[in-house]
């Protein structure tokens, strides 16, 4: 599904990682699939920009985190709780509430360690099961 330069990575070396830093792999896989999705609608540029700035921004991505809650794993259940409670570096921007800020870390988290950890049908189900849930609501 996911253009994949390299091989997938050991789930225990991933596991180690800085939290935050399977939040950055996330939040370009969620960007990249969202943008893969309004290409295949048929969207012209400007509202393929739009549109992904409102599926790819904190309010979104905590909504489609909760939305998840009742699909996840024990083990991916811990990895987003993970998520939620990194603090990163920097303050949360002001424009962002600190609870959504939080929760979309959570997710960028799992997506990232699916992608990293080569997880492609678990991250196909999750991608697919958000952005049809998106078009409907």
């Amino acid at each position: 599904m996911f253009f994949q330069v390299y091989d997938p990575l050991d789930e225990k070396e991933v596991s180690l990682m800085n939290i935050l830093q399977l939040a950055y792999v996330g939040d370009a896989v969620w960007e990249i699939a969202v943008r893969n999705h309004l290409i295949r609608q048929g969207y012209n540029l400007h509202h393929l920009h739009s549109e992904c700035i409102r599926k790819v921004n904190a309010h979104a991505q905590a909504e489609f985190a909760k939305a998840l809650q009742y699909e996840l794993t024990e083990a991916e259940a811990d990895l987003m709780r993970r998520g939620r409670n990194a603090h990163p570096h920097h303050p949360v921007p002001k424009n962002q509430d600190p609870e959504d800020y939080s929760m979309a870390t959570a997710f960028e988290v799992l997506l990232g360690f699916h992608y990293l950890t080569g997880h492609e049908e678990r991250l196909h189900q999750i991608i697919t099961l958000l952005i049809g849930g998106a078009e409907n609501g």
